[in-house]
């Protein structure tokens, strides 16, 4: 693209387009990242700079890389099939068929699920289950309320915003929909209340335990939690804290909903992340990698138990279930599995993170860390009292690894990596050399350290 129509179209996206969740001043003084192609593993941008990209389009969703012809095929064999089929008691058979395919491979007796477009719209059906699950029973008819944890992400819409305590998304906007309270997450690098990691498991989940007890087991729905949280960087838990968080809930008849919006179809190196620790949750959330970001589809996902006791779900969107969406997931789950990439991504991020641990030894490093195919390194302006950065640290160093070629996330205290299944360990190797050299070159240039 030559300068002077690079120059148009960013002017046409300044005045045009509304940037979400980034200060607008900030996007004119750096300029916004307009891409206009990519393949495999690479993105290229209007000025013709092609980057490695180690974040799968910065939300985590392109999870099979770019170019993939199967799913594109597929979605448009669909459309040109049948494009739409209503909603209510009207479905598409491949809707059906997706369906069938996600109770096949969702853990124990999770088998029952209705679709929407995001994340954030899989968490709203999520809880709505859980409320109206109650009500239908009839033994918690006042269950309303909705527990999530500190510094957790559940979705920007205004039915889970409640559950959200990270982005700065909920405050702005509350008041809120009522019920919601949050209780502190299992962070091991920097702890609740700076109590030693040993203390963690313990202590959240006798919070939990608590909370519930605090503020009447009766009024209590659910407790909603990401596996891997992604507040400052994939946040693992203890491993027996999720066993531990279902036998609290089972204990007051909550439900337990896992929001698998990031961790699921495959990210963690499992089909769900709750795999790692035998855990099944009563309601499940998944999106991003379910089509891989080659169409927008959100599930929620509930138990035998949950959806029989329903007579009916008071819940409807006019793309429920949208015959694209759901052949873009049929075309997903079959190359994940035709291709073995939950388990070459596995043990790609297991060397991903094996590897990482050299740039421990640096200064401003505090931690690095990771599950599966997602990994972070988080900075520390003192490392002996873990201290994060309050200047724009972490956004220089992904900016220089940007001008080097490899795309990152910024993400609070850390720079992420949630690259495509099918990265090879030469890109992870070249992706920690440039995040070496970007450190180095920013403390030098900062005289950190």
């Amino acid at each position: 693209m030559d300068a002077s129509n690079l120059d148009a179209l960013t002017r046409d996206a300044l005045d045009h387009y509304l940037f979400p969740l980034v200060s607008q001043q900030d996007v004119r003084s750096d300029g916004p990242m307009i891409f206009t192609s990519a393949d495999g593993m690479e993105i290229t941008d209007a000025g013709g700079k092609t980057y490695l990209d180690m974040m799968s389009s910065h939300t985590r969703a392109s999870s099979l890389g770019y170019g993939q012809e199967r799913i594109a095929r597929a979605i448009y064999e669909q459309l040109m099939q049948l494009h739409y089929a209503g909603t209510v008691s009207n479905v598409a058979d491949v809707t059906v068929r997706l369906a069938a395919k996600m109770a096949d491979l969702a853990p124990g007796s999770l088998t029952a699920t209705l679709y929407g477009g995001s994340g954030s719209e899989a968490n709203e059906m999520s809880i709505k289950l859980a409320k109206q699950y109650h009500v239908a029973k009839g033994d918690k008819p006042r269950a309303h309320k909705i527990i999530s944890r500190w510094d957790s992400y559940h979705g920007a819409t205004m039915g889970v915003i409640g559950c959200t305590d990270y982005l700065g998304t909920r405050t702005i906007t509350e008041p809120g929909v009522p019920g919601y309270s949050r209780i502190p997450p299992p962070t091991l690098y920097r702890t609740p209340f700076g109590m030693d990691p040993s203390e963690v498991c313990d202590f959240c989940v006798d919070f939990l335990e608590q909370h519930i007890i605090h503020e009447g087991p009766e009024t209590v729905a659910a407790f909603i939690a990401e596996p891997v949280m992604q507040g400052d960087g994939v946040q693992v838990p203890p491993d027996d804290y999720f066993a531990r968080v279902k036998a609290v809930c089972d204990k007051y008849d909550v439900l337990f909903i896992g929001d698998e919006v990031i961790t699921g179809f495959g990210r963690c190196g499992y089909w769900f992340a709750l795999e790692h620790w035998g855990v099944e949750p009563d309601i499940m959330s998944t999106a991003k990698s379910i089509t891989a970001g080659y169409f927008p589809l959100g599930a929620s996902t509930a138990s035998r138990r949950v959806a029989d006791a329903l007579p009916v779900f008071n819940h409807v969107q006019t793309y429920n279930g949208h015959p694209g969406a759901c052949a873009a997931a049929l075309a997903t789950i079959d190359i994940l599995e035709s291709d073995n990439l939950i388990e070459h991504g596995r043990e790609t991020g297991a060397y991903f993170l094996d590897q990482m641990q050299r740039l421990r030894d640096l200064p401003i490093v505090g931690d690095v860390r990771g599950l599966g195919m997602w990994t972070c390194i988080d900075f520390a302006a003192d490392k002996k009292t873990k201290a994060p950065f309050t200047d724009d640290t972490v956004k220089a160093i992904t900016r220089r690894m940007a001008d080097l070629g490899v795309l990152g996330g910024e993400e609070g205290t850390a720079i992420e990596f949630g690259p495509a299944f099918i990265a090879t360990r030469e890109m992870v190797d070249r992706t920690v050399d440039v995040a070496e050299q970007a450190i180095r070159e920013v403390m030098a240039d900062r005289n950190l350290g």
